[in-house]
């Protein structure tokens, strides 16, 4: 992805943010998240970063991409409290989840949206692999291979359980 001349300074600022804060809190997982989210709203026309303040901003993804990624749930590897996700950016709970929330309504943020979640969490989100068959909500990891070919072509699922499965036992016995 590439970021619009008249947004560079901007993206850079804002980086200049969120790599430290994910480098030394966070993950790399986290980190790619958050620099998409931060080029994709580059990009917006008009993109909504011309206004605000740089660490509301940088902020306000990283509250976007962690609570879609459940990082208030003290059972995940990296998880904090909301005050501990937004105290090194000298803000309140508050302004930064407006702001979280605003962002997550721009770039459609949510459980169900694989684009959005941490690739080693992709498997254990049960919302971005339910689908509707008939009116039933089924979970596609479940259906048969055909089925599961069938959404994911239509992009319903990020990739063909069945067939992760089958490279990885192969692998296991190579």
């Amino acid at each position: 992805m590439s970021v619009p001349k008249t947004m560079q300074d901007k993206y850079d600022e804002i980086s200049a943010i969120l790599i430290p804060y994910c480098d030394e809190h966070l993950s790399e997982e986290y980190k790619e998240l958050c620099l998409k989210a931060l080029e994709k709203l580059c990009r917006k026309r008009p993109s909504p970063l011309s206004s605000g303040r740089a660490n509301t901003w940088a902020a306000g993804i990283v509250y976007a991409i962690g609570s879609n990624n459940w990082i208030f749930d003290r059972s995940q590897d990296i998880h904090m409290t909301a005050s501990e996700l937004v105290a090194p950016f000298g803000l309140s709970k508050n302004t930064v989840a407006s702001k979280a929330a605003e962002i997550k309504k721009m770039l459609k943020i949510g459980l169900s949206n694989a684009e959005w979640s941490l690739p080693s969490m992709m498997d254990t989100n049960p919302m971005i692999w339910t689908v509707s068959v008939d009116g039933f909500l089924l979970d596609a990891r479940y259906l048969p291979l055909q089925l599961q070919i069938l959404c994911y072509q239509k992009g319903l699922i990020p990739y063909v359980p069945a067939l992760k499965k089958a490279e990885q036992k192969a692998n296991e016995e190579s």
